[in-house]
């Protein structure tokens, strides 16, 4: 989780695989694009299969590595056809890692505050509304179209409990894979608005849930709090705000950061179409 290890070790592999190749293969463009990705390959499969890295994590990672590993296959490859004897700026390329990486560690991070904002229009009386946003009864596998989130193995939403409306209220919020969402409202207008603090204990969550590097209330990722907000339109219809504040804690918060934003929209959209149908058909 370093800006030395996603940003410039691919580019090293890249320089490498291609510097180390014959001179014949490092003139074609396309082997120097092309050809560091196999060793990138490699190691995914080797870390899956060890089980040292996650598969969603390498989802997030894998653009990264492939396009800093083809920077460095373009190095490596103008090294290796225009100055074959020039070793010395080979070194220098892999030693680069080794004196980085240390002063990162030395840096300490700054957290990042995001805010993750979707919402829906919802044709429905607004009691009917909030009766489905307070409490949100069973949710079957097929209503479920958290499509990203599913895809990176993140649980999905499963029912949400509040214990009743008010300020100081306790709602939980439960999803599989045993992750769940403790919530205290602390602002709170009947069929208008529902402010709520959200806290994930890392300890209740089973080590298979999700990765350490994307676990909800580890080191580097945390939900803070969510807002539902009912709007009045024309005709009957309103429209239903959800919003939510997520912290990142890491050197690289502007990559990490929009993957924080994208997964935080997904869970917050299936769950307001889930409020729609329910409020339109019940």
């Amino acid at each position: 989780m370093t800006v030395s290890f996603l940003f410039i070790l691919p580019g090293i592999v890249g320089a490498l695989t291609v510097y180390l190749s014959s001179v014949d293969k490092a003139s074609s463009m396309l082997y120097r694009v092309f050809m560091p990705w196999v060793p990138i390959i490699l190691f995914v499969i080797v870390t899956l299969m060890l089980q040292i890295e996650g598969w969603a994590c390498w989802i997030m990672i894998l653009p990264v590595f492939f396009i800093i590993g083809s920077l460095g296959g373009l190095v490596g490859g103008y090294l290796k056809c225009y100055k074959r004897n020039d070793r010395l700026n080979i070194s220098i390329l892999v030693l680069i890692p080794f004196i980085i990486a240390p002063l990162e560690n030395m840096i300490e991070t700054i957290p990042g505050t995001y805010k993750a904002y979707t919402y829906i229009d919802i044709n429905a009386p607004a009691e009917k509304i909030w009766d489905n946003v307070t409490r949100v009864e069973a949710i079957e596998l097929e209503q479920d179209t958290g499509h990203l989130t599913r895809f990176l193995g993140f649980p999905r939403p499963v029912k949400a409990e509040l214990n009743y409306e008010g300020v100081g209220a306790y709602r939980e919020a439960i999803f599989t894979k045993g992750l769940v969402f403790h919530e205290t409202v602390t602002e709170y207008v009947d069929n208008e608005k529902m402010v709520f603090t959200i806290k994930a204990y890392p300890h209740e969550i089973p080590s298979t849930t999700l990765d350490e590097h994307v676990v909800i209330g580890g080191d580097y990722f945390d939900v803070l709090n969510g807002t539902y907000e009912l709007e009045k339109l024309a005709d009957g219809k309103h429209r239903l705000h959800l919003y939510s504040h997520f912290k990142m804690n890491t050197t690289f918060n502007f990559y990490a950061g929009w993957w924080g934003k994208w997964i935080m929209k997904d869970i917050q959209n299936n769950i307001l179409k889930i409020e729609k149908e329910r409020s339109e058909t019940e």
